[in-house]
C-alpha cells in the first residue's frame, strides 16, 4: 500500500489513525507530528510515532502518503511549510469536515510535487486530543473523498484502500456536494446542540442546577455533542457559513411551523411530524447508521 506515512496532527483523529494502522500492520513506517508541545510529549511518551521530528517539513520527508489531520484555520500554514520537502509522487490528503475551502487551498498552492486527494473521515467523539484515539474509530464508518476531477483514479483508488483498511466505507463525492450533506448531517445538529445547551444556561443559578441535575436523555445527548472540540467547530462554522446558514433557515422555518401546531393545539399536525420524524429515524437504523437497542446500545 505505502512504505511510509506521515500524519501531520495528532488529535483525536490522527492518533486514531496511527493506532489503527498499527493494528492492521500494512504500513512499514508511520510519522506522526504535532507542533503543539504537550501533545508532542504524549508522542513521544505513549510511542504514537515510528519516529520523532522537530518540525512538520522533516515529519513528510520521504513519505508516501502525507495526511493533515489539523483545523482548518491552520491548514494553509502547514501546507505551506511541508510543500517543498514532499516526496515527488507522493500522495496528500486530510481529514477536515469542510471540503470547499480545503479544494480551494489545494488549488491555490498549486503543489506539483504530490497528488491531492482530499478527505473526510466521518467519525468521531465528543472527546480530543492523542489521549482519546482508538483503534477502531472509523470501522463502518464513512470516509468522504473529494477529488478534482482530473486527479488520477490509481491515487483515489490507493486513499480509498487504504481508509478501507481502516474499516472505513469510502465515498467518491465533489465537495459542494460533501459540504452541503453534512450541513445538514452535522452542522446543523451541533448548532442546535450549542443554542439548547446555551438556552439551559440562561436561567438563573437554581434553574440552571435544578437542569444539571435532572438532565433526561435528550438534554444529556445534546450536551454530548456540544462538549466537541471547540477550534474544529468555530472553523467549521466560519468555513462552511452559507450552507449552514441554509440549514439554519429551513430549521428555523420549519420550527416555526411547530411552534404554530402547538400553540394551536394541532394535534393532527403534531402527530403527522412525530409520525414522520419516527419513520425517518427508522431509515437511518435500516442504513446501518445506528442501532435499534433501547438507548442506543448503551450499557
Amino acid at each position: 500500500m505505502f512504505d511510509q506515512v506521515s500524519i501531520i496532527g495528532c488529535g483525536l483523529i490522527g492518533s486514531s489513525i496511527f493506532k489503527g494502522l498499527k493494528k492492521v500492520g500494512l504500513i512499514k513506517k508511520i510519522i506522526t507530528y504535532d507542533k503543539d508541545k504537550e501533545v508532542s510529549e504524549i508522542i513521544k511518551k505513549d510511542k504514537l510515532s515510528d519516529e520523532i521530528f522537530n518540525s512538520a517539513r522533516e515529519a513528510v520527508k520521504n513519505s508516501d502518503l502525507v495526511i493533515i489531520a489539523t483545523p482548518l484555520s491552520s491548514f494553509e500554514s502547514v501546507l505551506n511549510s511541508i510543500r517543498d520537502n514532499l516526496k515527488t509522487g507522493s500522495i496528500l490528503t486530510d481529514t477536515c469536515s469542510v471540503k470547499i475551502g480545503v479544494g480551494k487551498i489545494f488549488n491555490k498552492l498549486n503543489l506539483k510535487k504530490s497528488i491531492c486527494v482530499p478527505g473526510h473521515p466521518v467519525a468521531g467523539t465528543e472527546n480530543s486530543g492523542p489521549k482519546a484515539g482508538t483503534i477502531d474509530l472509523f470501522k463502518n464508518r464513512w470516509t468522504i473523498l473529494t477529488p478534482n476531477k482530473d486527479v488520477d483514479e490509481k491515487a483515489i483508488k490507493k486513499v480509498s484502500n487504504f481508509w478501507e483498511s481502516l474499516g472505513s466505507k469510502v465515498k467518491v463525492m465533489s465537495d459542494t456536494d460533501h459540504d452541503k450533506i453534512l450541513s445538514f448531517t452535522s452542522h446543523l445538529p451541533h448548532a442546535i446542540a450549542y443554542n439548547i445547551v446555551q438556552t439551559s444556561m440562561s436561567h438563573n443559578e437554581k434553574i440552571r442546577e435544578d437542569i444539571i441535575r435532572y438532565s433526561a436523555g435528550g438534554l444529556r445527548d445534546f450536551t454530548r455533542i456540544a462538549a466537541s472540540d471547540p477550534t474544529m467547530w468555530r472553523d467549521i462554522f466560519i468555513d462552511n457559513s452559507a450552507l449552514i446558514i441554509e440549514a439554519i433557515d429551513k430549521f428555523i422555518k420549519n420550527l416555526d411551523d411547530f411552534k404554530k401546531a402547538i400553540s394551536e393545539k394541532d394535534s393532527k399536525k403534531l402527530l403527522e411530524i412525530f409520525e414522520k420524524s419516527r419513520d425517518f429515524r427508522k431509515s437511518v437504523i435500516k442504513a446501518g447508521q445506528d442501532t435499534d437497542k433501547p438507548d442506543f446500545g448503551r450499557k
